[in-house]
């Protein structure tokens, strides 16, 4: 009699599972283990906070490395006169007029004058009359909008129109003198007849009439700033159909002079003295209008390529620190833990004498001493080092203490294992979790406290190579009430890598304890 043949193949829908849970195995029928770090992104996802904390160092850091590369300036790349602006986006400003670099403010009727008289000046180059109507309709006219009138008491209770306007401020720059070289001269002269924008315009004459020489804006007759005289020397009121009277120097044939000389020696070198109207004399040089994402910082560097630098600068600083005192902190920790005894005892007296040393006094003595010698940012690190590495040696340490005893490490050691392969091997990847979350929270750490030692006067990253968060933040402090970009980028920007990497640091912990293995939030 034949034996009869049983078929083993069992279809999976007769299975369930016992338990279901995706942290312990897929949700695939199948009876492959999750592993450690795959179970440990699992169970970070669960951590919401953790995971948007993550997106945004993402996009902090993609904003340091992708801004130098697309930015139309370099890093180096200043221009004092547009120092402190606001943001300003040319083409925003001329299709929705949003991000347009201006600012509101309460003017009087002689400030509204001199405001207007750049925009009329541009469109009178040439010595012909322009009304105010046909001065505000030119592009290179600071009023953006005049938006009320009021009338105001002055300190004589004399009643004053007081107007409410949104200016330009790279525009209200507006006319400048300048010295340079007979070589340079013929190139602007090019550049005008190529493109159409006008850069050179007449000198002002010093006399009577020019309250201010050295003022290149005072290019009318007035007696007084923002008091234009008329044909007949009276001063003005401010209208639409208002004209200025020009104050040009001219030559003995009554030509308009453009430029005069100021000395020097041969052709090439031989000085001129010329009046440019700023912002064309801006794109002549640099070849674009002044385009600045968050504005301009204190000295006239572009605050979007600063606030770059000084994110990189943050970074570079936090994770130098973080993978040092990882090293030295683990070998510290794990000779400690391992071996105990009278080892123990004399390494942890070293670490409490070093711990004892308060970290400001160890930075500055640093940069008092060794600045000149290896540069801050080298000095900084030693700083940091000094004293960084006690935090996680002391963790590594307790860990060691916990699982050197253990029954898979004694039966290592009883197999002829050395003391090198069970440190390293057996004992120290139980660490690991604890060294990764005690590293991700020191960067925040180590960002404020470098923001903290910058902002102090401590220590000087800024130059014009590159700068830190904390001294844009230290070059702000005296102006920000006037211009409060200057404080407020770095500030969110400090504030949101802090949070994040906290957040970030505390999903990480969760996410690597192995206590937490295979249990529910």
């Amino acid at each position: 009699m034949a034996e009869k043949k049983i078929d083993m193949n069992i279809p999976k829908e007769k299975f369930s599972f016992v338990q279901e849970n995706e942290r312990i195995r897929d949700k695939k029928f199948e009876d492959k283990p999750i592993g450690y770090f795959r179970d440990a992104l699992i169970r970070f996802r669960k951590s919401k906070a953790s995971v948007v904390a993550f997106f945004i160092i993402v996009v902090i850091v993609l904003y340091a490395l992708i801004v130098p590369l697309v930015s139309p300036y370099e890093i180096d790349f200043m221009c004092n006169l547009y120092a402190r602006m606001p943001a300003r986006v040319t083409w925003l400003r001329d299709t929705v007029g949003f991000v347009d670099g201006g600012s509101n403010r309460d003017v009087t009727e002689a400030e509204l004058i001199r405001l207007a008289s750049i925009g009329i000046g541009a469109a009178n180059g040439n010595g012909g009359g322009a009304t105010a109507a046909e001065g505000m309709e030119q592009y290179c006219q600071p009023v953006i909008k005049i938006r009320d009138v009021t009338q105001a008491l002055n300190q004589k209770k004399e009643p004053v129109n007081q107007y409410d306007i949104r200016v330009d401020n790279y525009l209200e720059v507006g006319f400048e003198y300048m010295d340079i070289e007979q070589s340079a001269l013929q190139p602007i002269l090019d550049w005008q007849e190529q493109t159409g924008k006008q850069v050179l315009y007449p000198l002002v004459e010093d006399n009577e009439f020019n309250p201010d020489a050295t003022e290149a804006n005072n290019w009318y007759k007035a007696r007084r700033v923002g008091r234009p005289l008329d044909a007949n020397g009276k001063e003005m009121a401010y209208s639409e159909d208002m004209v200025l009277q020009e104050n040009y120097k001219r030559d003995a044939n009554g030509e308009l002079v453009y430029w005069s000389p100021i000395g020097g020696g041969n052709n090439e070198t031989h000085q001129w003295r010329i009046r440019v109207l700023y912002y064309n004399y801006y794109q002549y040089l640099y070849g674009t209008e002044p385009n600045y994402l968050m504005g301009t910082e204190s000295q006239g560097y572009d605050m979007a390529l600063r606030i770059a630098d000084g994110i990189q600068l943050s970074l570079v600083i936090s994770l130098g620190v973080c993978i040092i005192n990882f090293i030295l902190g683990a070998l510290y920790g794990a000779v400690e833990g391992y071996y105990g005894g009278w080892v123990d005892l004399v390494m942890e007296r070293i670490s409490d004498i070093l711990n004892g040393v308060p970290f400001i006094i160890v930075a500055t003595l640093f940069q008092l001493h060794l600045a000149q010698k290896v540069g801050p940012i080298i000095c900084l690190l030693f700083a940091y080092v000094v004293t960084g590495w006690i935090g996680t040696a002391y963790r590594v340490r307790t860990q060691f203490y916990r699982f050197k005893n253990q029954e898979y490490v004694m039966a290592a050691r009883t197999l002829g294992a050395r003391d090198r392969r069970i440190i390293w091997k057996h004992i120290f990847p139980n660490t690991l979790a604890t060294i990764i979350t005690s590293s991700a929270l020191a960067i925040p750490s180590t960002i404020m406290s470098e923001s903290m030692l910058s902002f102090l006067g401590i220590v000087n990253l800024g130059g014009a190579s590159g700068t830190s968060l904390g001294t844009l933040l230290s070059d702000a402090k005296d102006t920000w009430i006037n211009h409060p970009h200057l404080m407020l980028f770095p500030a969110v920007i400090i504030s949101l890598l802090m949070i994040s990497f906290n957040l970030f640091g505390n999903g990480l912990r969760d996410a690597f304890n192995p206590a937490l293995r295979g249990t529910e939030d």
